[in-house]
Protein backbone atom coordinates (compact mmCIF):
# COMPACT_ATOMS: atom_id res chain seq x y z
CA UNK A 1 0.00 0.00 0.00
CA UNK A 2 0.89 3.63 -0.91
CA UNK A 3 0.68 6.88 1.12
CA UNK A 4 -0.13 9.99 0.13
CA UNK A 5 -0.65 13.51 1.54
CA UNK A 6 0.74 12.08 4.79
CA UNK A 7 -1.37 9.24 5.55
CA UNK A 8 -0.65 8.51 9.10
CA UNK A 9 0.53 5.14 10.16
CA UNK A 10 -1.82 3.70 12.53
CA UNK A 11 -2.04 6.40 15.66
CA UNK A 12 -1.17 5.62 19.03
CA UNK A 13 -3.60 5.03 21.71
CA UNK A 14 -6.81 7.37 22.08
CA UNK A 15 -10.42 7.35 19.86
CA UNK A 16 -8.32 7.10 16.89
CA UNK A 17 -7.30 3.75 17.49
CA UNK A 18 -10.34 2.30 18.16
CA UNK A 19 -10.68 -0.45 15.32
CA UNK A 20 -12.75 -2.49 17.41
CA UNK A 21 -15.70 -0.47 16.43
CA UNK A 22 -17.48 -2.83 13.64
CA UNK A 23 -18.61 -1.00 10.33
CA UNK A 24 -20.91 -2.86 7.90
CA UNK A 25 -20.91 -1.38 4.48
CA UNK A 26 -24.23 -0.89 2.75
CA UNK A 27 -25.38 -1.94 -0.45
CA UNK A 28 -21.61 -4.01 -0.60
CA UNK A 29 -22.75 -6.11 -3.53
CA UNK A 30 -24.62 -3.83 -5.66
CA UNK A 31 -22.14 -0.97 -5.66
CA UNK A 32 -19.07 -2.86 -6.15
CA UNK A 33 -20.80 -4.86 -9.23
CA UNK A 34 -21.77 -1.62 -10.66
CA UNK A 35 -18.49 0.05 -9.90
CA UNK A 36 -16.25 -2.12 -11.23
CA UNK A 37 -16.11 -2.69 -14.95
CA UNK A 38 -12.54 -3.98 -15.74
CA UNK A 39 -10.66 -6.22 -13.16
CA UNK A 40 -7.46 -3.84 -14.63
CA UNK A 41 -9.15 -0.43 -14.20
CA UNK A 42 -8.33 1.95 -11.77
CA UNK A 43 -11.08 2.92 -9.34
CA UNK A 44 -11.32 5.28 -6.45
CA UNK A 45 -13.13 5.28 -2.91
CA UNK A 46 -14.06 8.39 -1.64
CA UNK A 47 -14.64 7.48 1.73
CA UNK A 48 -12.67 4.51 3.00
CA UNK A 49 -13.99 3.97 6.13
CA UNK A 50 -13.33 0.92 7.50
CA UNK A 51 -12.82 -0.48 4.39
CA UNK A 52 -15.63 -2.34 3.09
CA UNK A 53 -15.94 -1.19 -0.27
CA UNK A 54 -12.40 -1.02 -1.03
CA UNK A 55 -11.39 -4.37 0.28
CA UNK A 56 -14.53 -5.76 -1.80
CA UNK A 57 -13.16 -3.83 -5.17
CA UNK A 58 -9.66 -5.07 -4.79
CA UNK A 59 -11.11 -8.88 -5.08
CA UNK A 60 -12.60 -7.84 -8.10
CA UNK A 61 -9.40 -6.30 -9.95
CA UNK A 62 -6.39 -8.50 -11.27
CA UNK A 63 -2.34 -7.80 -10.68
CA UNK A 64 -2.77 -4.67 -13.13
CA UNK A 65 -6.17 -2.96 -11.34
CA UNK A 66 -5.25 -0.15 -8.78
CA UNK A 67 -7.81 1.42 -6.43
CA UNK A 68 -7.30 5.10 -4.89
CA UNK A 69 -8.91 5.57 -1.47
CA UNK A 70 -9.46 8.86 0.46
CA UNK A 71 -10.49 9.67 4.36
CA UNK A 72 -9.83 12.67 6.94
CA UNK A 73 -10.27 10.61 9.59
CA UNK A 74 -7.34 9.37 11.73
CA UNK A 75 -9.19 6.11 12.59
CA UNK A 76 -9.89 5.05 9.12
CA UNK A 77 -6.46 5.92 7.96
CA UNK A 78 -5.57 3.55 10.72
CA UNK A 79 -7.29 0.84 9.40
CA UNK A 80 -6.17 1.28 6.01
CA UNK A 81 -2.83 1.09 7.23
CA UNK A 82 -3.06 -2.15 7.87
CA UNK A 83 -4.37 -3.97 4.23
CA UNK A 84 -0.96 -4.56 2.49
CA UNK A 85 -1.50 -4.48 -1.04
CA UNK A 86 0.22 -2.97 -3.66
CA UNK A 87 -2.46 -2.14 -5.43
CA UNK A 88 -4.08 0.53 -2.95
CA UNK A 89 -3.12 4.28 -2.59
CA UNK A 90 -4.88 5.66 0.53
CA UNK A 91 -4.60 9.40 0.60
CA UNK A 92 -5.74 11.51 3.56
CA UNK A 93 -7.84 14.00 2.81
CA UNK A 94 -11.43 14.81 1.92
CA UNK A 95 -13.25 13.54 -1.47
CA UNK A 96 -14.55 17.13 -2.38
CA UNK A 97 -10.69 17.50 -3.74
CA UNK A 98 -10.56 14.16 -5.36
CA UNK A 99 -9.46 15.61 -8.46
CA UNK A 100 -6.20 16.84 -6.99
CA UNK A 101 -6.12 13.01 -5.17
CA UNK A 102 -6.09 11.75 -8.56
CA UNK A 103 -4.11 14.56 -10.21
CA UNK A 104 -1.68 13.35 -7.64
CA UNK A 105 -1.49 9.83 -8.47
CA UNK A 106 -1.35 10.22 -11.95
CA UNK A 107 -4.45 9.03 -12.60
CA UNK A 108 -6.91 11.93 -13.39
CA UNK A 109 -9.21 11.76 -16.52
CA UNK A 110 -8.49 7.66 -16.25
CA UNK A 111 -10.44 6.84 -13.49
CA UNK A 112 -12.54 3.54 -14.20
CA UNK A 113 -15.03 4.26 -11.53
CA UNK A 114 -15.85 6.82 -8.64
CA UNK A 115 -17.29 5.61 -5.73
CA UNK A 116 -19.01 8.04 -2.94
CA UNK A 117 -20.54 6.53 -0.04
CA UNK A 118 -21.61 9.86 1.93
CA UNK A 119 -22.29 10.50 5.43
CA UNK A 120 -21.07 9.50 8.41
CA UNK A 121 -20.03 5.89 9.40
CA UNK A 122 -21.05 3.28 12.07
CA UNK A 123 -17.97 3.45 14.13
CA UNK A 124 -18.02 7.66 14.12
CA UNK A 125 -21.63 6.70 16.19
CA UNK A 126 -21.00 3.93 17.85
CA UNK A 127 -17.79 5.73 19.53
CA UNK A 128 -18.88 7.70 22.93
CA UNK A 129 -15.61 10.00 22.38
CA UNK A 130 -16.33 11.19 18.71
CA UNK A 131 -19.60 12.65 19.87
CA UNK A 132 -21.75 12.23 17.09
CA UNK A 133 -24.51 10.39 18.89
CA UNK A 134 -27.15 11.42 21.72
CA UNK A 135 -27.23 7.77 22.22
CA UNK A 136 -24.28 7.55 23.78
CA UNK A 137 -22.93 10.28 26.41
CA UNK A 138 -19.61 11.62 25.20
CA UNK A 139 -17.61 14.86 24.73
CA UNK A 140 -19.52 16.75 22.08
CA UNK A 141 -17.32 16.73 19.03
CA UNK A 142 -18.61 15.39 15.63
CA UNK A 143 -15.71 15.99 13.32
CA UNK A 144 -14.70 13.42 10.92
CA UNK A 145 -10.86 14.68 11.50
CA UNK A 146 -10.60 15.90 15.26
CA UNK A 147 -7.30 17.65 14.27
CA UNK A 148 -8.83 19.94 12.13
CA UNK A 149 -11.54 22.94 12.86
CA UNK A 150 -13.99 23.40 15.99
CA UNK A 151 -15.98 20.89 17.64
CA UNK A 152 -20.01 20.91 18.19
CA UNK A 153 -19.51 22.30 21.75
CA UNK A 154 -17.48 25.02 20.81
CA UNK A 155 -19.58 25.75 17.99
CA UNK A 156 -22.69 25.49 19.92
CA UNK A 157 -20.72 27.70 22.96
CA UNK A 158 -20.26 30.56 20.09
CA UNK A 159 -23.19 30.56 17.78
CA UNK A 160 -25.95 32.89 17.79
CA UNK A 161 -29.35 31.95 18.04
CA UNK A 162 -30.23 32.90 14.74
CA UNK A 163 -27.16 31.23 12.73
CA UNK A 164 -28.26 28.06 15.03
CA UNK A 165 -31.61 28.02 13.63
CA UNK A 166 -30.60 28.73 10.07
CA UNK A 167 -28.37 25.62 10.58
CA UNK A 168 -30.69 23.36 11.91
CA UNK A 169 -33.35 24.39 9.29
CA UNK A 170 -31.12 23.49 6.23
CA UNK A 171 -29.50 20.60 7.62
CA UNK A 172 -31.62 19.23 9.52
CA UNK A 173 -35.09 20.12 7.99
CA UNK A 174 -35.99 21.23 11.60
CA UNK A 175 -39.60 22.57 12.30
CA UNK A 176 -38.75 24.18 15.35
CA UNK A 177 -35.23 25.22 14.95
CA UNK A 178 -35.74 28.69 16.10
CA UNK A 179 -37.73 27.36 19.42
CA UNK A 180 -34.79 24.89 20.05
CA UNK A 181 -31.83 27.86 19.01
CA UNK A 182 -33.38 30.26 21.96
CA UNK A 183 -33.10 27.18 24.65
CA UNK A 184 -29.97 26.16 23.65
CA UNK A 185 -28.41 29.91 24.20
CA UNK A 186 -30.43 30.16 27.35
CA UNK A 187 -29.11 26.69 28.60
CA UNK A 188 -25.27 27.48 27.78
CA UNK A 189 -25.43 30.66 29.69
CA UNK A 190 -26.32 28.59 32.76
CA UNK A 191 -23.58 25.84 32.14
CA UNK A 192 -21.48 25.02 29.28
CA UNK A 193 -22.52 22.32 27.36
CA UNK A 194 -20.02 20.05 26.41
CA UNK A 195 -21.56 16.58 26.21
CA UNK A 196 -23.96 14.79 23.44
CA UNK A 197 -26.32 14.16 26.68
CA UNK A 198 -26.70 17.79 27.63
CA UNK A 199 -27.38 18.92 24.11
CA UNK A 200 -30.12 16.19 23.71
CA UNK A 201 -31.55 17.04 26.87
CA UNK A 202 -31.47 20.38 25.95
CA UNK A 203 -33.01 20.23 22.68
CA UNK A 204 -36.24 17.25 24.20
CA UNK A 205 -37.06 19.27 26.23
CA UNK A 206 -37.52 22.32 24.18
CA UNK A 207 -39.03 20.37 21.18
CA UNK A 208 -42.91 20.44 21.36
CA UNK A 209 -43.86 17.42 19.00
CA UNK A 210 -41.90 14.27 19.31
CA UNK A 211 -42.21 12.36 16.43
CA UNK A 212 -42.66 8.62 16.77
CA UNK A 213 -40.09 6.33 16.64
CA UNK A 214 -37.34 9.12 16.31
CA UNK A 215 -35.24 10.65 18.97
CA UNK A 216 -36.41 15.10 19.39
CA UNK A 217 -32.62 15.55 18.94
CA UNK A 218 -32.06 13.46 15.61
CA UNK A 219 -32.13 16.63 13.43
CA UNK A 220 -30.72 18.93 15.56
CA UNK A 221 -27.57 16.26 15.72
CA UNK A 222 -27.54 15.68 12.25
CA UNK A 223 -27.52 19.34 11.11
CA UNK A 224 -24.67 20.47 13.46
CA UNK A 225 -22.59 17.15 12.39
CA UNK A 226 -23.34 18.26 8.50
CA UNK A 227 -22.52 21.58 8.97
CA UNK A 228 -19.30 21.14 11.13
CA UNK A 229 -17.66 18.25 8.21
CA UNK A 230 -19.04 20.58 5.48
CA UNK A 231 -20.84 17.03 4.02
CA UNK A 232 -23.31 18.95 1.85
CA UNK A 233 -19.95 21.31 0.13
CA UNK A 234 -18.26 18.23 0.09
CA UNK A 235 -20.52 16.04 -1.94
CA UNK A 236 -21.20 19.20 -4.38
CA UNK A 237 -17.18 19.81 -5.15
CA UNK A 238 -16.73 15.74 -5.69
CA UNK A 239 -19.70 15.70 -8.34
CA UNK A 240 -18.88 19.15 -9.84
CA UNK A 241 -14.76 17.39 -10.93
CA UNK A 242 -15.89 13.70 -10.86
CA UNK A 243 -16.41 14.00 -14.48
CA UNK A 244 -13.08 15.35 -15.62
CA UNK A 245 -11.92 12.78 -13.26
CA UNK A 246 -13.37 9.66 -15.13
CA UNK A 247 -12.73 8.42 -18.93
CA UNK A 248 -15.36 7.49 -21.24
CA UNK A 249 -17.58 4.88 -19.90
CA UNK A 250 -16.32 5.09 -16.52
CA UNK A 251 -19.01 4.59 -13.33
CA UNK A 252 -19.88 7.14 -10.88
CA UNK A 253 -21.63 5.41 -7.86
CA UNK A 254 -23.45 7.29 -4.87
CA UNK A 255 -24.73 6.19 -1.82
CA UNK A 256 -26.36 9.00 0.66
CA UNK A 257 -28.27 8.61 3.99
CA UNK A 258 -30.59 11.47 3.75
CA UNK A 259 -32.92 13.45 1.68
CA UNK A 260 -30.51 16.47 1.43
CA UNK A 261 -27.89 14.28 0.17
CA UNK A 262 -29.01 11.93 -2.51
CA UNK A 263 -31.47 15.33 -3.82
CA UNK A 264 -27.77 16.58 -5.12
CA UNK A 265 -26.76 13.35 -6.52
CA UNK A 266 -30.39 13.41 -8.38
CA UNK A 267 -30.18 16.62 -9.72
CA UNK A 268 -26.35 16.18 -10.61
CA UNK A 269 -27.20 13.30 -12.88
CA UNK A 270 -30.60 14.52 -14.28
CA UNK A 271 -29.02 17.65 -15.27
CA UNK A 272 -25.62 15.85 -16.75
CA UNK A 273 -28.01 13.33 -18.45
CA UNK A 274 -29.72 16.30 -20.16
CA UNK A 275 -26.81 18.33 -21.57
CA UNK A 276 -27.28 21.75 -22.48
CA UNK A 277 -30.53 22.53 -22.21
CA UNK A 278 -30.41 26.30 -22.03
CA UNK A 279 -30.43 27.05 -25.59
CA UNK A 280 -32.06 29.89 -27.47
CA UNK A 281 -36.01 28.72 -27.99
CA UNK A 282 -36.43 27.68 -31.58
CA UNK A 283 -32.49 26.65 -32.61
CA UNK A 284 -32.20 23.70 -34.30
CA UNK A 285 -30.27 21.21 -33.04
CA UNK A 286 -29.40 17.51 -33.09
CA UNK A 287 -29.55 15.50 -30.10
CA UNK A 288 -25.76 14.55 -30.43
CA UNK A 289 -25.28 18.34 -29.75
CA UNK A 290 -26.70 18.61 -26.52
CA UNK A 291 -23.41 17.80 -24.76
CA UNK A 292 -24.53 15.21 -22.30
CA UNK A 293 -22.05 13.38 -20.41
CA UNK A 294 -23.78 11.44 -18.19
CA UNK A 295 -26.34 8.06 -18.82
CA UNK A 296 -28.33 6.53 -15.43
CA UNK A 297 -27.56 3.45 -15.17
CA UNK A 298 -30.68 1.59 -14.08
CA UNK A 299 -33.26 3.45 -10.73
CA UNK A 300 -32.31 4.31 -7.70
CA UNK A 301 -31.75 1.36 -5.49
CA UNK A 302 -32.46 0.52 -1.98
CA UNK A 303 -31.24 -1.50 0.74
CA UNK A 304 -32.79 -5.22 0.24
CA UNK A 305 -35.66 -6.13 3.79
CA UNK A 306 -32.96 -8.58 4.24
CA UNK A 307 -29.97 -6.13 4.71
CA UNK A 308 -31.98 -3.66 6.52
CA UNK A 309 -33.01 -6.14 8.89
CA UNK A 310 -29.25 -7.08 9.68
CA UNK A 311 -28.34 -3.54 9.33
CA UNK A 312 -30.80 -1.52 10.45
CA UNK A 313 -28.92 1.79 8.98
CA UNK A 314 -29.19 0.28 5.75
CA UNK A 315 -32.81 1.23 5.26
CA UNK A 316 -32.29 4.95 4.55
CA UNK A 317 -29.44 4.56 2.33
CA UNK A 318 -29.89 5.38 -1.85
CA UNK A 319 -27.61 4.27 -4.26
CA UNK A 320 -27.65 5.79 -7.77
CA UNK A 321 -25.53 4.80 -10.73
CA UNK A 322 -24.14 6.91 -13.46
CA UNK A 323 -21.67 6.31 -16.47
CA UNK A 324 -19.40 8.85 -18.43
CA UNK A 325 -20.49 9.56 -21.77
CA UNK A 326 -17.36 10.24 -24.51
CA UNK A 327 -17.48 12.96 -27.42
CA UNK A 328 -20.35 13.18 -29.54
CA UNK A 329 -19.49 11.87 -32.87
CA UNK A 330 -21.00 13.62 -35.30
CA UNK A 331 -23.19 11.83 -37.68
CA UNK A 332 -22.35 10.94 -40.98
CA UNK A 333 -24.68 12.49 -43.55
Amino acid sequence: MQHRDNAPEAPQGGAANRADFRHTSVLLDGAVEALVQSPSGVYLDGTFGRGGHSRAILSRLDEDGRLIAIDRDPAALAVAAEIDDSRLTVCRGVFGELDRHAEACGVHGRLNGILLDVGVSSPQLDDPERGFSFLRDGPLDMRMDPTSGIGAAEWVARTDDQEMARIFKTYGEERFAKRIARAIVAARREAPIERTHQLAEVVKAAHPAWEKGKHPATRVFQAIRIHLNDELGQLERALSVALDALEPGGRLVVISFHSLEDRLAKRFIRDQSRGDTHLPRGMPIREDQLNKRLKPVGKAMRASESEVDANPRARSAVMRIAEKLGPAVEKLR
